[in-house]
């Protein structure tokens, strides 16, 4: 019997850094039981150089990557979608996007790293942080056990992920 691949889509306003950086992490780390997809309500049309930047010099594919309206997870021959997450940061009075439909969503917002001002230094931390904190959100999902957790505990955990805070950067890991 062949395993459910979960579809996740991660949105935001602009589609160019934290959902772009969290489809490359699930598409990773999602060991063919999740496939990524990032889409922005008003897409820029690029992905922040940063981003790229970023991701690619922690090994993460960036080839296919691209800043994309989430119209086209609407459209009839798009993935079906089992999972939506924005990553909207409400504090900055960013305008999240809304899903329709019947999957599972939570709101896991974030500062925009491509909001970031400062020196290059901090602006490029800035990413980094962004990496680390999605990956250690996405990295908890992946791993609950979805298969067994009716949909009120699901959704609790969903929005509990969504609370949590990174931990302290851990020079050891490289990857």
């Amino acid at each position: 019997m062949t395993q459910k691949v979960y579809n996740i889509l991660i949105l935001c306003t602009g589609n160019s850094a934290r959902s772009i950086i969290a489809e490359a992490i699930i598409n990773r780390y999602g060991k063919g039981r999740f496939k990524g997809y990032s889409a922005g309500s008003q897409p820029k049309g690029e992905v922040h150089p940063y981003a790229l930047d970023v991701l690619g010099n922690q090994g993460y594919s960036v080839a296919n990557l691209r800043s994309k309206n989430w119209e086209e997870f609407s459209a009839p021959e798009a993935p079906e979608l089992d999972f939506v997450f924005t990553v909207c940061d409400n504090a900055a009075n960013e305008v999240c996007p809304l899903w329709p439909g019947q999957p599972m969503s939570a709101h896991w917002g974030m500062p925009d790293p491509a909001a970031a001002t400062g020196s290059e230094a901090e602006v490029r931390y800035a990413f980094a942080e962004a990496v680390r904190t999605l990956k250690q959100r996405l990295t908890i999902f992946m791993n609950l056990p979805i298969e067994v957790l009716d949909k009120m505990a699901l959704q609790k955990e969903l929005d509990d992920i969504g609370q949590t805070v990174p931990d302290a950067p851990d020079t050891a890991d490289a990857s």
